[in-house]
């Protein structure tokens, strides 16, 4: 019934550690990062590519989903998985943060939320209960409860009404779940810790899911703009909380040295917009640092994108040509450049896990840290 998860290695220097998720269309190593395909699709890729690569999970978005094809249609068609061809495992949001970032179009009550689609206007409902109703007909391995995400910087008030509401949407959201589990019994639901920055509510978010007995958890609400320093403590201090025996999902988090942070303080998933949508704005994520491939110092630049990078990308084509692409408003650009940026991802994750299982995160760490220091010139997307 759902997911397995086995922990195979530890590092005793931190929380960091290796593990094994199995589910009914595949095992994944963790830790690793899932790729974000909104809409049943990673943008600029193909699903062989991401084969190719080595995604083992990604993330597709229930929000989107349901209203373009609509969760019907994609059940009646056989499921996520055969609909967009991806036999391996899927992981479904709630919907509940794209919905909460509507601006002006969304009005939340304690029944759910009230929302008007970005597409067409029209006017939506979204409860506790319809978030786990259409993801169990979409079928994804694992699932997410509503929750209510805040902005920061929030008071103190909003942060604990939105605790308590999240809390109150993961009961009811379990006991759907639950009701109707059998229906679906290889997927496995997770439960959303929220509260901000304050410590106090953060660990009353995980103690009032913990109550519950959820199969994971997820840490929300970070990377919204708090101070690099504060999300890590947060993350540190929430994930203390949690049983270690579950697997933690630290969501939309972030750039590669967060990966690292996050491993550091007991992340086993990540998933972010960051590697695909910079890639289609011209910034490269390497190992020497983030470049913007569109500045006109690379017009005449041999060498690859990365020249420590082993992916298809780096070893055929140069900066030069990539920089043509996208000054020409080619699409192979924001192709070439995403499976460049999320095999560097993907690689990433790789090297922090053998790091974990040989005993050598700690040297990883220092040297990840010691590169984020001397990081202060490089590039940054244009905006």
């Amino acid at each position: 019934m759902g997911i397995q998860f086995q922990i195979v290695a530890g590092d005793p220097s931190s929380a960091a550690r290796a593990g094994l998720l199995r589910t009914a269309h595949g095992t994944v190593e963790t830790p690793t990062f899932m790729p974000v395909g909104t809409a049943a699709t990673v943008k600029a890729m193909t699903q062989d590519q991401l084969e190719e690569i080595g995604a083992q999970i990604i993330l597709a978005n229930t929000y989107h989903l349901d209203l373009r094809p609509g969760h019907d249609a994609i059940q009646n068609l056989g499921g996520l998985h055969r609909f967009m061809s991806w036999p391996h495992p899927i992981l479904t949001d709630s919907g509940g943060y794209q919905v909460m970032s509507l601006k002006g179009l969304t009005h939340v009550t304690d029944d759910g939320v009230w929302f008007r689609s970005h597409l067409d206007g029209s006017s939506h409902f979204l409860s506790p209960e319809r978030a786990i109703e259409t993801q169990l007909a979409l079928g994804a391995d694992i699932i997410m409860a509503l929750d209510e995400c805040v902005e920061y910087p929030a008071s103190e008030e909003s942060l604990r009404r939105a605790v308590s509401r999240t809390s109150r949407w993961a009961r009811r959201a379990k006991q759907y779940f639950d009701a109707h589990r059998a229906e679906v019994p290889h997927l496995s639901l997770f439960g959303i810790v929220q509260g901000g920055i304050l410590r106090s509510l953060r660990a009353e978010s995980a103690e009032q899911l913990m109550e519950l007995g959820f199969d994971g958890y997820a840490l929300g609400g970070l990377s919204v703009g708090e101070p690099k320093a504060l999300m890590y403590e947060t993350t540190e201090l929430a994930f203390q909380q949690l049983p270690a025996d579950r697997p933690r999902y630290l969501m939309g988090v972030g750039t590669p040295e967060d990966l690292v942070e996050g491993v550091a303080r007991g992340a086993d998933l990540f998933d972010c917009v960051l590697p695909t949508r910079n890639a289609r704005n011209g910034c490269a994520f390497t190992s020497e640092g983030k470049i913007v491939i569109r500045n006109a110092r690379f017009s005449r630049d041999p060498s690859p994108l990365d020249p420590a990078c082993r992916c298809r990308v780096c070893q055929r084509y140069s900066r030069a040509y990539l920089r043509h692409l996208f000054v020409a408003g080619e699409m192979l650009a924001a192709m070439l450049t995403t499976y460049h940026n999320l095999c560097f991802y993907l690689d990433t994750m790789r090297e922090i896990r053998q790091a974990i299982v040989s005993g050598k995160f700690r040297d990883l760490l220092v040297k990840a840290r010691a590169r984020t220091a001397n990081a202060g010139g490089s590039e940054h997307p244009e905006s």
